[in-house]
């Protein structure tokens, strides 16, 4: 029915279907209005009085509606102001254009992201896993933080800089890794990076060998490394973790996430962790996530167990927000000094006043406040997810596994053999505009149907309705 909505401007087309109720009906021909672009950001919708009266609806029904799209995020009201359409990108997919060159890989979970070259529609509900929720940003306390830093800081900060980064930093991070994850280091012995992808290719540059990944584990590192021209091997996991066992002398090193296995979830077994201190090559430990652990402490760093064999990799992308490019390597003695010239060579220095923002905010433990909160909220969310889609009454796929411990910031949820197909739940979420990510290529192979669910991304507010729209998704209805 096409109205004229007097007074705001607006001559829209709406398609009401009573199928499932007028409320819904209209609650949905709003969205698809809002979602298409066909009312777009800032557009003043009439008062529920008016609409219901142009639509032949009672003032009630206009009026939850309105309600129920203000919760979601689709509109905006102001007091003493019209209800509004909200910052909602479109979510209708550009047409095609003419083919360009390979795309970049996907992004590690909780690491650097390359985004892509141009604009890209923002999804309704952002499942993605390796995203934190970065409208919990603790921006008043690194506001306070730059401040201070630009209030004190030498001029010197601005030239250029030790190769390892900023000694503030990096003493900062000595004692805050060792107190909070059991690391073994100094500040001589750390280095600065903009994220993961840099501090694997630094050790590259300064190891010679095969590298074993986890299998299922991170397809981004196997395919940094082979842009590195390295040869991957395959580390399998199960239930235990990693089966560090099937190390051979021929491999030069090994990557492995031993609190938290990517995408299992499951820590490395203690029986498995001395067998990996036992073995003889360097082992690169990944804590994209450790400090997020739900149901007891956290379990301590590998590293603090060999530190004279370790490089022990974290960032503030899972922590803090991936937009601010720090992470850390924290390096045994014998290789400090190749991967500083590395990094010195590579020119990839990082930059200087978010080093020392960062130095701030763990020197006045805002940092650890910001994870304690942290923690409480995706703690709560992970229970939401299991309690909606885990096994029990009104599970909406019947039959899927939620493999892993308490902790971290996604889900990795396994499919029957028998039931919808991963390509086809993955089509129906984004019919729905709801972002998530396959799990089969998590696997060199053919891996099990299943779908990566992040939970952190999405805003307190929005969050609950991301999760039921999954679940509708999930269940066909």
């Amino acid at each position: 029915m096409r109205k004229d909505w007097a007074g705001f401007g607006v001559d829209l087309h709406l398609e009401v279907s009573t199928g499932g109720g007028r409320r819904r009906g209209l609650e949905e021909a709003l969205r698809q209005a809002v979602r298409d672009g066909r009312l777009p950001r800032g557009t003043r919708l009439p008062s529920t009085r008016s609409l219901a009266a142009q639509l032949g609806l009672s003032r009630g029904t206009v009026s939850v509606a309105y309600d129920q799209l203000v919760a979601e995020g689709y509109l905006a009201t102001r007091p003493g102001s019209a209800t509004e359409v909200a910052d909602v990108s479109p979510t209708t997919p550009p047409p095609p254009s003419h083919p360009g060159p390979p795309s970049e890989p996907s992004p590690a979970p909780g690491h650097d992201l390359r985004l892509p070259s141009g604009p890209s529609p923002a999804p309704l509900h952002d499942l993605r896993p390796g995203q934190p929720d970065v409208s919990a940003f603790p921006a008043r306390a690194w506001l306070r933080a730059t401040r201070h830093v630009l209030s004190t800081a030498p001029a010197e900060v601005f030239g250029p800089c030790d190769p390892r980064g900023r000694i503030e930093l990096r003493a900062a991070l000595a004692d805050y890794l060792g107190r909070t994850r059991g690391v073994v280091t100094t500040p001589d012995l750390i280095v600065v990076t903009t994220g993961f992808v840099q501090a694997l290719n630094l050790i590259v540059q300064v190891i010679d060998g095969p590298i074993a990944t986890e299998e299922p584990g991170h397809d981004f590192y196997r395919e940094v490394l082979r842009r590195a021209g390295r040869e991957t091997v395959p580390l399998p996991v199960d239930g235990l973790g990693a089966q560090v066992d099937t190390l051979t002398g021929a491999v030069a090193a090994a990557v492995v996430t031993p609190a938290h296995q990517y995408p299992m979830g499951v820590p490395l077994h203690p029986v498995r962790r001395r067998t990996l201190r036992e073995w003889g090559g360097l082992v690169v430990e990944d804590d994209y996530d450790g400090e997020f652990r739900y149901d007891r402490q956290p379990v301590g760093a590998f590293q603090g167990t060999a530190p004279d064999r370790v490089v022990y990799v974290g960032t503030t992308s899972e922590s803090l927000a991936p937009a601010l490019r720090l992470g850390w390597m924290a390096v045994p003695p014998s290789l400090i000094g190749p991967v500083a010239e590395a990094k010195l060579h590579a020119d990839s220095h990082t930059e200087v006043l978010g080093q020392l923002v960062l130095a701030r905010l763990i020197e006045t433990h805002d940092y650890d406040r910001h994870i304690r909160a942290a923690r409480l909220r995706y703690r709560r969310r992970r229970e939401l997810l299991l309690a909606r889609l885990g096994p029990g009454p009104g599970q909406p796929l019947p039959g899927v596994a939620l493999p892993g411990v308490a902790a971290g910031l996604r889900a990795l949820l396994l499919l029957p053999k028998a039931g919808p197909a991963e390509g086809e739940l993955l089509a129906e979420c984004e019919r729905r505009g709801i972002a998530l990510r396959a799990a089969s290529p998590l696997w060199r192979g053919d891996g099990p149907g299943g779908l990566l669910i992040g939970y952190a991304a999405p805003s307190e507010r929005a969050y609950p309705h991301a999760l039921e729209a999954l679940a509708r998704a999930l269940a066909g209805t």
